[in-house]
């Protein structure tokens, strides 16, 4: 992980088309949109059949499904959700999801991922 010692990203004001993609697998692209040391904001964009691999970390998460359907994975609970949905994500808890339908998942951590800047 790299060192995080300063709030340089922090942005209020944030237009997306000024952001650019950050190609995480070939189905996989994000843009982390603004964040402090507290709080951090990412938009990820999945192609069909994309895979968000099952992990875990210490973070709190909450995810808005924006648009498309992901079939969600928390602990022992699967669930298809669709655009409008949120789920949550408890700290050190094993969660994943794959894409059903092309869409975008709007991702929030407390605190911010200092393993995605």
């Amino acid at each position: 992980m790299k060192p995080f010692t300063t709030l340089a990203f922090e942005k209020v004001l944030v237009e997306d088309n000024d952001l650019p993609w950050e190609i995480v697998d070939d189905k996989i692209q994000r843009k982390i949109m603004s964040y402090t040391n507290e709080l951090m904001l990412v938009k990820v964009a999945f192609q069909q059949g994309g895979i968000g691999t099952t992990h875990k970390h210490p973070h709190l998460q909450i995810s808005y499904v924006a648009s498309g359907a992901f079939e969600v994975t928390i602990g022992e609970e699967s669930k298809v959700l669709n655009e409008g949905d949120v789920y949550f994500v408890p700290s050190n808890v094993l969660h994943g999801a794959v894409c059903v339908e092309a869409g975008v998942l709007i991702d929030v951590f407390n605190p911010m991922r200092e393993d995605f800047v």
